[in-house]
């Protein structure tokens, strides 16, 4: 059911966030970094030094580090996607720095009226160029997630959902996502 609200753009990134904690919690998807000041999607809220158990540092089903904004170095462009993630064996070590310099294998720009055409026309190229494996584009107001795959072509839409329904969407097929959870009411 179409949801008569719609929120913003941050709204819906932070409830992405939200999702993935949740998905880390239950599939060991996202990975804490040791950095203390880095920006993060925590894998684990278990109190201790080591962050509770999460698929990156313990050979568990995930083997993702994700972040919220990272700035990327990609050759001579400066971006800075909403969510970005790395497979363990593309980042093997996240380590406290200004900028990553190594390509992310998925990112996910929410869109905005103010920032969709630099994320479609701007952005997908320069993913692209340096292989990116997998874009989402995610539109709060649509209520849309549409999945884009890297083809030596270019990128493929491999899916495309909307409304309030459960997805397994590349490349975290193996866990679910509720998109309602993006649509905050």
């Amino acid at each position: 059911m179409p949801c008569a609200q719609h929120t913003s753009q941050p709204n819906c990134c932070f409830a992405l966030l939200q999702v993935f904690v949740v998905l880390a919690l239950l599939a060991a998807v996202c990975a804490e970094p040791p950095a203390p000041n880095s920006r993060y999607l925590p894998s684990s809220s278990g109190g201790g030094g080591n962050g509770g158990s999460n698929g990156y540092s313990r050979g568990g089903p995930g083997g993702w580090t994700i972040l919220y904004e990272p700035e990327l170095h990609l050759g001579a462009h400066v971006l800075v996607p909403d969510l970005a993630g790395w497979r363990r064996e593309t980042l093997p070590e996240l380590l406290n720095v200004p900028y990553f310099s190594v390509r992310p294998d998925w990112v996910a720009e929410v869109l905005s009226p103010s920032t969709q055409r630099n994320d479609r026309v701007l952005k997908l190229p320069i993913y692209r160029e340096h292989g990116v494996g997998h874009v989402w584009l995610v539109d709060p107001m649509a209520q849309t997630l549409e999945i884009y795959r890297l083809q030596p072509d270019g990128y493929l839409l491999t899916s495309a959902f909307g409304g309030d329904c459960t997805v397994r969407a590349e490349p975290f097929a193996a866990i679910e996502l509720d998109l309602s959870a993006l649509w905050q009411r």
